[in-house]
């Protein structure tokens, strides 16, 4: 792989973590790549937005799982959120996610394999080296997903919704459809695809109720919270 030439002067790099000491480990592992890199950083989805749009970064670095704003929970639907906004306002920014549980990313599988420039997960157990070699793709362009991801689910972006609205929301299937703007028989079609692809089926014999199946599944693959 080709290096890509990079006028360090001229770089900006953001990075967004919650906790204060993976997020300084972080900017020191850069810093020690880039020593003249401009380094930013933040704690919250609210405050990351911010300075996306300020700076305009070279590089965006973010974990999965953050909060919303100071004083909120961390959550995954949050950082998942953050980096869909990333990828659709600046489709030419390398993104590195790093996080200790990558499989929320499935639901933006679609999204990374379009987004026009690098795309790296990078596991917060590698070696700094190994995190180092993860932002070198990233500047040349290379998009990197874990094997589990690449031969996982194919998941539509409406199922995504029925499921967000169903165990996120509490909605049955006619509030979902009204939120949807389809029909109650699209819902129930949306759940048989959804159901399918988890690999839940009907079995009268055991009295499973496929609606808890689905959510139990769903959560194991990281589709919900």
């Amino acid at each position: 792989m080709s290096q890509v030439k990079l006028n360090e002067e001229d770089i900006k790099i953001l990075a967004v973590d919650d906790h204060e000491l993976i997020l300084g480990s972080t900017v020191q592992v850069l810093k020690q790549r880039y020593p003249k890199v401009e380094m930013h950083t933040a704690k919250t989805a609210w405050e990351a937005l911010e300075k996306l749009d300020k700076v305009k970064p070279n590089l965006f670095v973010v974990d999965i799982s953050i909060p919303d704003k100071e004083g909120g929970s961390a959550r995954s639907d949050v950082g998942i959120n953050l980096i869909k906004t990333a990828m659709e306002r600046y489709p030419l920014l390398p993104i590195v996610v790093q996080s200790a549980d990558f499989r929320p990313l499935v639901k933006l599988k679609f999204a990374i394999h379009e987004h026009g420039a690098g795309f790296i997960v990078a596991e917060k157990k590698l070696t700094t080296q190994e995190m180092l070699t993860r932002v070198d793709w990233a500047f040349n362009g290379v998009t990197y997903t874990p094997k589990e991801m690449r031969s996982g689910l194919e998941i539509k972006e409406d199922w995504l919704k029925v499921l967000d609205l169903a165990f996120n929301h509490g909605l049955q299937d006619k509030a979902i459809a009204e939120q949807m703007n389809i029909g109650e028989r699209t819902v129930r079609r949306h759940w048989s695809n959804i159901q399918d692809a988890l690999g839940i089926y009907d079995c009268p014999e055991k009295r499973v109720n496929l609606r808890i199946q689905t959510g139990i599944r769903a959560r194991e693959e990281g589709l919900i919270d």
